[in-house]
């Protein structure tokens, strides 16, 4: 068992994903003990699919048990549940709609390029660039529930809220740095 990058940065990449996801669980566990698990069960499900996603990560840092098509898979499936359950199916319900229909927009074009980027088998072709959109549609996708949760007013839920938000995009930055520093991998 060894690491699997050897450059600082992509070291670096992958600990902050790792540090920021653990924090933001950590705080939504928190969030479902203090406010109880009748108010906050989907965030629970949720959170279960992210700390897959950060195991996977470790274990793909490590070089344990675990390929890079192996990890593309099923870190793909929890990231496109978790915008399936999150963002579509269950949508949380916002104020201002024009903002809902643009995070759904958003939301469906994220699945679609999860699924049309890693789920095939040519995924080590695929450039940068739209490597990088996976991640910049998810954090736009962030940055506009922020907006709306900032305008609404703040209950007890905020604070939690906004870090559940934010979770998904850290994991999505870790995954597609991981991808983008192993393109040159065959499988």
């Amino acid at each position: 068992m060894g690491l699997r990058f050897k450059e600082k940065s992509k070291i670096f990449d992958v600990l902050i994903t790792v540090i920021g996801g653990i924090v933001s669980v950590g705080t939504m566990l928190y969030g479902v003990w203090k406010l109880g698990l009748q108010e906050t069960w989907p965030e629970l499900v949720l959170n279960l699919f992210y700390i897959a996603c950060l195991v996977m990560m470790a274990m793909y840092f490590f070089k344990y048990r675990i390929t890079t098509m192996q990890f593309n898979y099923w870190c793909s499936v929890c990231v496109g549940a978790t915008v399936l359950l999150r963002d579509i199916l269950f949508a949380p319900p916002l104020e201002f709609r024009v903002i809902r229909l643009v995070c759904l927009a958003l939301s469906v074009l994220l699945l679609l390029m999860l699924t049309y980027f890693y789920a095939r088998k040519e995924w080590e072709t695929y450039s940068k660039r739209n490597l990088w959109m996976i991640c910049i549609i998810d954090m736009v996708i962030a940055v506009l529930y922020t907006i709306t949760i900032v305008l609404e007013p703040v209950s007890e839920y905020t604070e939690y809220l906004l870090t559940e938000i934010w979770i998904r995009p850290t994991i999505t930055y870790g995954l597609v740095a991981c991808f983008v520093s192993e393109a040159g991998e065959k499988v």
